[in-house]
């Protein structure tokens, strides 16, 4: 048959196609596509690349046959073809695509993506998954319902329960066990699905990497085409203008072919230092939710079932003796059972809450509760009636600045940070302008009295919260 007749043909398919798949996914990945030759038994489709090739064999080929049996009545074998990558480099002007203006006010428009030659596909190298981080082992209790909720329907229903999903708390919460418990919950029900789980500091690097070699679209090509993109700890990506620029685009690309997207960090996407507003307003789009310290129920059950899933029956008082001295993360508690686990192997003993006692004492110490700045921030802005943007904005209004430098004075005398990255926590402030801050407000201190106690009553507050 005449090449003429099998594009027309294959045009007809297209046109047959595009009334079965979402115009998005159909634009990204049929549009394309050629004919490279056809008879009734058997049809050579030519795609960009393998990632193509693998995704359209893998999802559509059902339709693709149903289409060609529309219009010509035929039945051939499908088989998909594409060009190996050659050793010319592609044109493309980096800093335009860097500085193109999109839409920050509400999600853009799903447009179709092309996909240029590159070097041979490959993924980022995975984070590693603990195989006891899965959704059975997660203890659930009212400081993580919405977050483990969240993130089991998004296992279900990847790319249309809440894109993104942004879960935030503090170490040792829990985030890293819901973003693997995803993980292994999709792939255990289908193993051709294509997810990149990966650190924010192995993205950065990644990109970083591909500059240096001169293959950003080889980056593109690995993190644009996937199902699905997990980022541990995005907080990574304040101040890292050039990388946010580049996640950006990766971000609007997967949201509009509908691929799920999952974050995890420290803190709210408004309270990330550095953070490009139009990166904060899409991290919003979908479900944003955080957990919390666990109760002491909660930690209880915790204990109870980590330390089954080591094959060691804790009783009740060891459990509750374990709870009621760590109190702020999940891997304290770990770090406790596999203490007591290891005590017990070396000396053949029994976990008594004796035991437990007289082997903790070092480990309680270790993990005495770490005052963070996001813990001062929340206590000043609370008391001062400011917004904890505020604090870390631009604005020099009195009302704002005395709680700001009351809060960098607090952070320097109760964190192990330096006044560099205690400037990062306030919108990139200088280390001159922490100085000076510290300053201000040791001078306060000594003037005036009721402030002097303000001081200390805030001081109080936020180790007693630590402790509490």
């Amino acid at each position: 048959m005449t090449s003429d007749y099998n594009q027309n043909l294959w045009n007809s398919v297209l046109a047959e196609l595009e009334k079965r798949i979402p115009k998005n996914l159909f634009e990204l990945w049929f549009k394309e596509t050629q004919v490279v030759s056809y008879s009734p038994e058997a049809i050579k489709i030519k795609v960009a690349n393998d990632i193509i090739e693998k995704k359209v064999s893998d999802k559509y080929l059902e339709e693709i046959g149903e289409s060609i049996f529309k219009c010509c009545g035929d039945s051939p074998k499908i088989e998909f073809v594409f060009d190996p990558p050659g050793d010319e480099q592609d044109t493309f002007n980096f800093e335009e695509s860097i500085f193109q203006d999109w839409q920050d006010s509400k999600p853009p428009i799903a447009t179709a993506t092309a996909i240029v030659k590159s070097e041979p596909r490959s993924f980022p190298k995975q984070m590693p998954f603990n195989e006891t981080y899965r959704f059975e082992n997660f203890v659930v209790g009212p400081s993580n319902q919405l977050a483990h909720a969240s993130a089991l329907a998004v296992a279900n229903k990847p790319g249309k329960a809440y894109n993104p999903l942004f879960l935030h708390g503090g170490v040792g919460l829990g985030k890293t066990h819901l973003l693997q418990a995803i993980c292994h919950a999709i792939l255990q029900r289908d193993s051709s699905y294509i997810l990149v789980y990966l650190s924010c500091e192995e993205f950065i690097n990644e990109f970083i990497s591909s500059v240096e070699r001169g293959d950003v679209e080889g980056f593109r090509h690995r993190f644009r085409y996937v199902d699905m993109l997990l980022i541990d700890d995005v907080h990574f990506l304040g101040s890292k203008e050039r990388t946010q620029e580049e996640f950006f685009h990766t971000f609007n690309t997967l949201y509009n072919a509908q691929k799920q997207i999952i974050l995890s960090c420290d803190s709210a996407p408004s309270e990330i230092p550095s953070l490009k507003e139009r990166l904060v307003s899409r991290f919003k789009w979908g479900l944003v939710t955080k957990l919390d310290i666990p109760t002491f129920e909660t930690r209880v059950a915790i204990i109870k079932k980590k330390s089954r899933l080591k094959g060691v029956e804790f009783s009740d008082e060891v459990c509750q003796y374990i709870a009621e001295n760590l109190v702020s993360n999940v891997r304290e508690l770990e770090g406790a059972i596999n203490h007591l686990v290891a005590v017990s192997d070396l000396h053949d003993r029994e976990i008594s809450l004796d035991l437990a006692k007289r082997n903790l004492r070092e480990v309680i110490q270790l993990y005495e509760p770490e005052v963070q700045v996001s813990d001062i921030l929340n206590i000043v802005a609370e008391h001062f009636k400011v917004k904890l943007s505020e604090l870390q904005s631009k604005k020099r209004s009195q009302s704002v600045v005395r709680p700001r430098q009351v809060s960098m004075y607090l952070a320097k005398k109760l964190t192990k940070h330096s006044l560099q990255e205690i400037g990062g926590f306030f919108g990139g402030k200088d280390h001159t302008t922490v100085i000076h801050a510290i300053e201000k407000i040791k001078d306060a201190r000594t003037q005036k009295k009721d402030f002097h106690e303000l001081l200390v009553e805030l001081e109080h507050k936020i180790l007693g919260d630590k402790k509490a």
